[in-house]
């Protein structure tokens, strides 16, 4: 992939187009890739301690089974709270219950940690809009997620769910962007990258 001289205008861009393709992505299709991805991706975590997680968008992959389906492993669950004020994710314990946070965005109401609860985590599942080959992730822009994992253990598995055309071979990439180290897609399963 060539990259234009603003590289931040570059992954704009391909935001817009794979939030657009999210949308448009029919129902059926979201639920059957959501069915499959959720199984693959309770395999890749068995055997984890500490998961820190998200709960996904209608739109995004796991919609309506994650996080629910992280209690059938026996592990302590951390969910990201979107402060109201500021740029660097708290978390907190997964209790079940859920209330609207900052964007809308679904957030636990457990028990509130700091930055660097997620550096207790053996694996971090973060949101993604595409992963290329490499390990590269396209995010929503807002960079909490690349703020948040300079405080994630070096040995732990970063992983993003994605649809399987959004496992690609390139992006335009930044000082900044944290990458993952495996990938989950409805037909591939978990990859490690």
């Amino acid at each position: 992939m060539t990259l234009p001289p603003d590289v931040g205008a570059a992954k704009s861009a391909l935001r817009s187009r794979w939030v657009t393709r999210r949308r448009e992505r029919p129902a059926r299709e979201r639920a059957a890739a959501t069915a499959a991805a959720t199984t693959a991706l309770m395999q890749g975590l068995a055997g984890a301690r500490v998961i820190a997680a998200f709960a996904p968008e209608e739109t995004e992959p796991g919609h309506g089974r994650l996080p629910a389906a992280y209690t059938q492993l026996g592990a302590r669950i951390l969910l990201p709270v979107v402060p109201h004020a500021g740029v660097q994710l708290r978390w907190a314990v997964d209790t079940g219950r859920f209330a609207p946070g900052r964007f809308g965005l679904l957030e636990p109401v457990g028990p509130r940690l700091g930055p660097t609860a997620l550096g207790t985590a053996d694996v971090v599942v973060v949101p993604a809009l595409a992963i290329a080959r490499d390990g590269a992730r396209l995010g929503r822009g807002g960079g909490y997620y690349d703020r948040a994992l300079v405080h994630a253990r070096p040995d732990a598995v970063l992983v993003a769910v994605v649809f399987d055309d959004e496992l690609v071979d390139e992006l335009p990439v930044e000082a900044h962007d944290q990458r993952v180290t495996a990938v989950v897609t409805p037909s591939g399963g978990w990859l490690s990258l």
